[in-house]
């Protein structure tokens, strides 16, 4: 375990959370300006704050402005795909969003109108955010170049007044045609859009053959002349946006963020969390499309005045392994949150970290991984390599900021590899069995959160009261995650997988994240997934896919080395006999990896290429190279 020099203020918040959470939050809530301060902190009805007036965009813009902070740089878009380097102050970020919301009200936009916002990362995506939260419309940001019928699906369950797009998104060597997929999608949907507003972009422009649509910058000619809108007071339980993951039904899953614990948690976050302050530069090396982007690319940062990088380009290829190293000391990155697959990606195309060494990370304090599980050979890389405390921590959607970390801001650096951290103040975890009844540490069961949850988190699901209740339904009292986990004797959580990632083999229950952390730990892998495959004898038996770092794609010892090293562990009982070497693991575009879509190629059941993959032809590679190296139904790879 890596110790920090002193973990008390941690120790002291996190009591002050469990023992008066009303007494915390109502604290934290003084870091928001409010309309009309909230008398009440918390009721069982009314959520959070639900007496509380204000307005995001006024905390994320307005309100630095009046206080003197206008020349102050906002936003810093940092293009390597488009070779484009430039910055926003707040003043400037101001204007630019009330023109936008000045289109938006030309169009008849207003609080509570729905809005999807189609588009790539550029700073234009944050303007509509921005804009729409000023207006107090409900914007719904839906991954640029996303499959036509899922646009479709997200069209007729949000039912948005207009679309903004853009008439492409570049993809790093690609260029991703927007406005075909806008029109299939408006012709597949059953609700009628009023307007598709278009940006053209040079790179790739678009036609506008229909009559809904309107050019961006002509609106904006338009309206030029006209005052921008003020920010429209709203209750802190309204709607700021809704974001769509995948349900398992195939039917997305709208998840609703308010406007008042959502600024709370996110200020309290920046500041305890990553400590990240008035002036300091902040990179989240996500998409605006998910909810690290909207939490930490877009609010977070602008919520407590600091820099925030807008970055259109990849961990490699844009254009080489250097790029994020680049990114981070060209613009004084005080603190950088990634995903582990982009990690991978770099370690992948240099493994020496030459790129790393030869550039820096300037004034990086620390670099915050989540978004999928962290093995602990690539924080151990990342942590030797770049000298900065590499921290872990764990998080979904549903809850729109860290439950789980070491808070860093508070001078709490413990951390232990394969753990995301504690819980963070404000969030009650437990371990529970599939009874409900509580496990001893270091037992593995389902990973639950005692309600209410925190500021932050959602309250409901667009359309779709009861699929939200569910999530309460199974442990009452408790929000189930979903994840399998344990805490161990230090307090430190560990997430395994989702509960679906734990196996039954021959009535052993097993988990296939502790296998991927031993796989991972091997020489040569760069990155893995293991996944459980349908066996006559045993009902289940894991099997390996492992991408081979650069130099060892011949080896052909590797898989031995991995199955050896399973057994070494976990016991014969972990039953690895199964690897195979692959060029890449299929993954969305967000980095997490499609486990259970490789289920489905090992099993050799039907499958269907996900709208939010990030390389359509990885799974239909992986299916051939299984047909052609084995005739049976798992290939006999054998220790």
């Amino acid at each position: 375990m890596t110790a920090g020099p002193d973990n008390r203020k941690y120790d002291e918040a996190f009591r002050h959370a469990a023992d008066d959470p009303e007494g915390f939050w109502a604290e934290a809530a003084k870091a928001i300006d409010w309309f009309v301060e909230p008398a009440l902190t918390y009721s069982a009805s009314g959520g959070w704050f639900p007496d509380g007036v204000l307005n995001t965009c006024h905390n994320c813009l307005d309100r630095h402005v009046h206080a003197g902070r206008g020349g102050a740089i906002a936003l810093t878009y940092d293009s390597p795909v488009t070779d484009t380097h430039c910055s926003y102050t707040y003043a400037q970020l101001l204007d630019e969003t009330g023109r936008v919301a000045t289109m938006l009200s030309s169009l008849g936009v207003g609080k509570g109108d729905r809005i999807i916002i189609y588009m790539p990362m550029i700073p234009e995506t944050a303007f509509a955010m921005l804009a729409c939260a000023r207006l107090g419309a409900i914007h719904s940001v839906v991954f640029g170049g996303f499959a036509a019928p899922e646009l479709a699906k997200r069209i007729d369950d949000a039912q948005p007044k207009l679309i903004l797009t853009a008439s492409c998104g570049i993809e790093g060597g690609r260029t991703i045609a927007y406005k075909p997929l806008v029109d299939e999608a408006v012709a597949l949907s059953a609700h009628g859009v009023g307007h598709v507003v278009l940006l053209q972009r040079e790179q790739l422009p678009a036609s506008m053959p229909h009559n809904l649509d309107i050019d961006w910058h002509d609106l904006r000619e338009r309206t030029a002349n006209d005052a921008a809108p003020t920010c429209e007071p709203l209750d802190a339980a309204d709607p700021l946006y809704i974001l769509y993951t995948s349900g398992t039904t195939g039917t997305p899953k709208g998840v609703v963020r308010d406007n008042g614990s959502h600024a709370v948690a996110l200020a309290w976050s920046m500041a305890n969390i990553y400590g990240i302050g008035a002036g300091d530069a902040f990179w989240a090396a996500s998409d605006v499309g998910w909810v690290v982007g909207h939490s930490y690319i877009v609010y977070g940062p602008l919520l407590v005045g600091s820099i925030t990088v807008l970055f259109e380009g990849k961990p490699v290829g844009t254009p080489d392994p250097g790029t994020y190293w680049r990114t981070i000391a060209r613009n004084k990155v005080k603190c950088f949150f990634t995903a582990p697959t982009a990690i991978r990606a770099i370690r992948k195309e240099d493994p020496e970290a030459r790129f790393l060494k030869e550039i820096g990370t300037g004034e990086c304090r620390a670099i915050f991984l989540a978004g999928e599980r962290a093995d602990p050979d690539t924080i151990a890389w990342l942590e030797r390599e770049s000298g900065l405390p590499v921290i872990d921590h764990w998080w979904q959607t549903e809850l729109g900021w860290p439950a789980i970390a070491s808070c860093f801001a508070m001078g709490d650096l413990r951390r232990k590899p394969g753990s995301a951290g504690q819980a963070v103040p404000g969030y009650d975890f437990a371990v529970l069995d599939d009874d409900g009844r509580p496990l001893s540490d270091g037992k593995s069961g389902n990973v639950v959160i005692r309600t209410p949850l925190p500021p932050g988190a959602f309250r409901t699901l667009w359309n779709n009261q009861a699929a939200f209740a569910r999530n309460f339904a199974t442990f009452p009292g408790y929000y189930e995650t979903g994840d399998a986990g344990y805490r161990d004797s230090a307090g430190f959580l560990h997430i395994m997988g989702r509960t679906d990632d734990i196996i039954n083999v021959a009535g052993h229950r097993l988990s296939t994240g502790q296998m991927e952390e031993i796989v991972a730990r091997q020489e040569g892998v760069a990155e893995c997934a293991v996944v459980g495959a349908q066996d006559p004898v045993k009902g289940m038996v894991p099997v390996a896919f492992m991408v081979p770092r650069a130099g060892f794609a011949e080896d052909e010892a590797l898989i031995q080395r991995a199955i050896n090293a399973v057994r070494s562990d976990l016991g014969a009982v972990a039953s690895l006999k199964t690897a195979f070497l692959v060029d890449q693991l299929p993954k969305t575009r967000s980095g997490k990896i499609l486990r259970n879509l490789l289920r489905k190629i090992v099993d050799h059941e039907p499958f269907e290429i996900p709208a939010t993959i990030e390389n359509p032809t990885v799974p239909k590679n992986i299916a051939l190279s299984l047909e052609l190296t084995r005739p049976d139904r798992i290939n006999p790879i054998r220790s």
